[in-house]
């Protein structure tokens, strides 16, 4: 699939947060509407690309750790696919304003991923992107020491998109998911419930749908991404 470079402006905003974050951090006030950090957390996740994808141009990745040097106010949160490349393309140094992330839907991914993502270094946390996930995962079979070094793991369900229709998130797998990070001091991020939620357990009441062996939770948001729409248990959004 051709590679795009994204338009000038979308590189020169960070650079403005960057300034809006300073000038927060030394007691004024961020005056961008559009700007929805908190005070001494300003994320940024760059979701239009995979900053590890080694198909594109080695300028376009040059300029963009240039970027994150040039915004040391900001958080990145650099989420890839390709966890396997992480090492052998970082440009060297510690990086203190970025977090480095591996996405993940099942076990057979979570198995082959994750210790590569406990194996790299030079960011300041990583995390796991358990979205979507399609399947379940015992997140204690991936390593006998437990996942000592994920400081976060985000959990999520698929969105329908289009003609593809989303595959089903079982409830269970974000409950089990949040009991294991509080058991090992792992702060949990439930980011939505997805377009197809669902329990196996009988006899329930609207909004939920009775669909063969399974109940679907029936939410008015398309991506279930709505907490006041969830279970009360499930409205769990911890950050490190």
């Amino acid at each position: 699939m051709p590679r795009h470079r994204t338009a000038g402006d979308a590189w020169k905003r960070p650079l403005k947060w960057d300034g809006q974050c300073a000038l927060e951090r030394a007691g004024g006030k961020c005056a961008d509407p559009t700007w929805h950090g908190v005070p001494g957390f300003w994320p940024v996740f760059p979701s239009l690309c995979d900053p590890f994808d080694n198909e594109v141009p080695t300028e376009w990745h040059a300029d963009f750790w240039r970027l994150i040097r040039a915004t040391p106010n900001l958080t990145w949160l650099l989420l890839t696919k390709r966890i396997g490349n992480v090492q052998k393309m970082h440009p060297g140094g510690d990086y203190a304003n970025v977090w480095i992330g591996a996405s993940v839907v099942n076990q057979e991914e979570a198995n082959r991923d994750i210790p590569k993502l406990l194996a790299v270094s030079g960011f300041a946390r990583r995390f796991v992107s358990y979205e979507p996930a399609l399947g379940p995962i015992d997140w204690g079979y991936i390593s006998s020491a437990g996942l000592s070094g994920i400081d976060q793991i985000i959990v999520g369900g698929e969105s329908s998109q289009g003609a593809h229709k989303a595959r089903a998130f079982d409830l269970a797998w974000a409950r089990s998911t949040m009991r294991y990070c509080q058991r090992q001091g792992i702060a949990c991020f439930v980011k939505q419930l997805g377009s197809n939620p669902v329990e196996l357990s009988a006899g329930k009441r609207a909004p939920w749908k009775a669909e063969g062996t399974t109940w679907k939770m029936l939410l008015k948001h398309r991506a279930g991404a709505d907490p006041a729409e969830w279970p009360a248990d499930l409205r769990l959004q911890e950050f490190p």
